[in-house]
This record gives C-alpha cells, structure tokens and sequence, in this order.
C-alpha cells in the first residue's frame, strides 16, 4: 500500500483460471484479456471473479485452463449497456500476475478507502440476518472513480444504515459472486451474476478531525451465500 495511486483500492486473489483468456479490447496499443478465476472459500463454496490482464503481464507465463494464479490490482468499475439500460460491471484490473505454487492462507482480500455515494439501505433477509448495502466511490487518478458496491452485514450493518453520502470510509474484506434471477416477463426469468465487497472490517474517518471510529463484525465467512436473497 506504498504506492499513493493505487494505495485506497488493493485487491488480491488466488485461484484456478476457469477457461483460457478472451480477447477484451485494446487501448494505447495495449491488448488487455480477460479470465474468470475461480477463488475458493473458507467453506466449500467459491467465487468466480472476473480479471483484466493487460498482454504485457502474460509474457513468460502461460495462463490457459487450469493454471492457478495470484493478482494483485484493484476493483473496477465501468458501465456498459444491457438490454438498454446501463449496468455497473465490475473487474480485477490486474497490475501483477504470477504463478501460485501454493494457496495462500487468505486468497480473496481488499481493502478500499473511499466515499459513501448513495444513502445505505438496511434490511434483513428471510433467515434473519442483518444487512446494509452500500455503494462505495473510490477515486482514481485523472478525475476518474471506480463505484464499489460493498454489503456489511450485522452490526457493521446497524452501523453503516446510518452513514451520509459524501462521509470517508475505509473496509476491508472479500469481493463475492452471487447468482441472482431477474424478471423479463410473465414467462421469462434469467439469471445474472452479481459482484460486491463483502465487508469484515470497517472504518468511518471523521472529516474534521480525521479520528477513525472502528466497528469491526467477527463474522464467520462460512453461510454467506445461505443468508443472501
């Protein structure tokens, strides 16, 4: 987290390359691919993550089906017309990719420092579980930022429904996949992928002072995807 430009929005993962890279698109004569990663789970489920790679991060490494790789880069963000309306999509950029010769103790993390850009909503799901969802801007160089969005869950949750928009926090924890199904019509249902951060930590900054307020849920990882909606 030495380097300021990329110091508010760290990400690391490790896991299988599901299918051989695709072909993204190409930007200042850069080809940039793109790989879904299968990251596993403390439980027996796992996640599979979307990442860009940039060509010049692949010479010398030969990422096809199968290889097990460790990232590190940042969450992304971009919008992109679905069905004629704008979607938030979301991806690892990575920024260093290399061979994983044995499985980290903890191959999903992040950690973002950014700014609440939308009023938190609170709710509970049918088992009960307490949640507030969050959408998180983290500013990049050049005017640009990237909108998280991030779930807290428990007492984080209770926490978090009361932030404002425009207040700093800083969180740290997993990014997350989840199957969810959307309604075309009467007869019609498709079901889409979704991506968050799912919180373990967080800290809200206080804007005059700058004193951190911790509130820290010891949540068990296991369950999450039982608990969601």
């Amino acid at each position: 987290m030495v380097d300021k430009v990329i110091s508010n929005n760290v990400v690391t993962v490790s896991g299988i390359v599901k299918d051989n890279p695709v072909f993204s698109h190409e930007m200042f004569g850069e080809d940039f691919y793109n790989v879904n990663l299968i990251v596993p789970r403390l439980s027996d489920v796992s996640d599979e993550l979307p990442v860009t790679i940039s060509e010049r991060l692949m010479v010398g490494i030969n990422i096809e089906k199968g290889t097990q790789l460790i990232i590190d880069g940042q969450l992304r963000s971009y919008n992109k017309v679905v069905d004629g309306s704008n979607k938030l999509i979301l991806t690892v950029f990575a920024r260093n990719v290399s061979l994983a010769n044995e499985e980290l103790k903890n191959p999903n993390q992040i950690f973002l420092d950014g700014y609440i850009c939308k009023k938190p909503i609170y709710r509970t799901t049918p088992f009960g579980r307490e949640i507030t969802d969050m959408l998180i801007a983290v500013n990049r160089p050049y005017n640009k930022s990237d909108y998280i969005p991030c779930i807290a869950w428990g007492r984080n949750a209770r926490y978090s429904e009361k932030l404002q928009v425009g207040e700093r926090i800083r969180v740290w924890g997993r990014i997350q996949s989840r199957e969810y199904q959307k309604k075309i019509s009467e007869e019609e249902v498709i079901t889409r992928v979704a991506y968050e951060v799912s919180i373990s930590k967080m800290e809200v900054v206080d804007k005059n002072t700058l004193d951190m307020k911790n509130s820290e849920d010891r949540r068990d990882d296991d369950g999450i995807e039982e608990d969601k909606e």
